[in-house]
């Protein structure tokens, strides 16, 4: 296929108008913009939301709009960020590519915002080259500063100073990183976060358009006290418990862990340590092979330089089977966090 062809294929100059009015969506929801494209750059697509809605999505603002607008997998990284971030009381970042974290880091006692992204962003900068970087505080010129040091799609946070948004508009200075998009989330103390809330419900259109709602996710885990020892009875009525002690720094871990799981597809295996994810392992068929995902990927990209000797696990589903828990022991993981129900 010629260059000229591609180009007219992948156009989006026409994606106004969208959906065909045969698209019916119901009286509940109106139009808020057309997007750049959908999940491809072919597809077209539009944002819409609930009139008198709150909340940081429905009610974003594009500060920088970048030479176009959002697309469907922009507002799904940062749609996928805050289901982790809501969690997390002190100063977060996560770094999103194709709607899984590529990073995220929480801020130790005292750290700056800036170092709580840079230590993000490098948990995996690789993947972080054209990354959607989410905030739950509100961005500052240093931070600013720091993102526009390499490649960043889009930043979205629940404010962005005037001196943060002067650095991110500076093409003289950062000329590669000119069309970067700016997005203002306002409204993230709304997020439902914990059991006993309105959960408000997750919508999955199916394939002939007919629709799945379930409640959204909501955790019980508010604090490292809500992390009992894991226990369980076996059939013939005998019991098995944890008894290895887990110091409170490494609980904290635990509980971000937790959190990032929320935020990761299934199968999702998350590795952190010091407030920092080592590795994520995300979207394989079986447990097994993400924890071999996570642990390999903390062996290449952290060779002679990160150790996994005292970090943590999260997994998003339990552990049927002892292979799993084998392979973690064995590359010096100290504890795991899961659901539960495995002898």
């Amino acid at each position: 296929m010629a260059d000229k062809d591609i180009k007219k294929m992948y156009s989006t100059k026409n994606a106004g108008n969208f959906p065909p009015s045969q698209v019916f969506l119901g009286e509940g929801f109106e139009k808020a913009e057309d997007l750049r494209y959908g999940t491809n750059p072919h597809q077209r697509a539009a944002f819409y939301r609930r009139p008198g809605q709150k909340g940081p999505l429905a009610n974003h603002r594009i500060l920088k709009p970048g030479k176009q607008g959002l697309s469907q997998t922009n507002l799904e990284d940062i749609s996928q960020a805050l289901s982790i971030l809501r969690f997390w009381e002190g100063p977060g970042c996560a770094v999103m590519k194709h709607v899984n974290p590529s990073g995220v880091a929480a801020g130790r006692s005292g750290e700056e915002l800036v170092s709580v992204y840079r230590r993000a962003r490098d948990c995996d900068p690789q993947a972080a080259f054209g990354c959607t970087a989410v905030f739950n505080r509100g961005l500052d010129a240093s931070t600013a500063e720091e993102i526009m040091q390499t490649i960043v799609e889009n930043v979205a946070a629940p404010a962005v100073s005037q001196e943060a948004l002067a650095v991110l508009s500076d093409s003289a200075r950062f000329g590669r990183n000119k069309e970067i998009r700016v997005i203002e989330l306002p409204g993230l103390d709304t997020l439902t976060r914990w059991t006993g809330e309105v959960p408000g419900e997750d919508i999955k259109v199916l394939i002939d358009g007919s629709l799945v709602v379930a409640e959204k996710y909501l955790s019980g885990v508010r604090s490292t006290a809500e992390m009992a020892a894991a226990s369980a009875s076996k059939k013939d009525g005998s019991s098995v418990r944890s008894t290895v002690p887990v110091d409170p720094a490494r609980l904290e871990d635990l509980r971000l862990a937790w959190y990032v799981t929320a935020g990761v597809r299934s199968n999702g295996v998350v590795i952190v340590k010091n407030l920092e994810t080592l590795a994520v392992g995300t979207g394989q068929q079986d447990r097994v092979t993400a924890v071999e995902q996570a642990i390999a990927k903390v062996k290449s990209h952290y060779k002679g330089k990160e150790s996994l000797n005292g970090a943590v696990l999260a997994s998003d589903g339990f552990f049927p089977f002892a292979d799993s828990a084998e392979r973690l022991g064995a590359a010096g993981l100290s504890a795991a966090v899961c659901p539960g129900g495995s002898v």
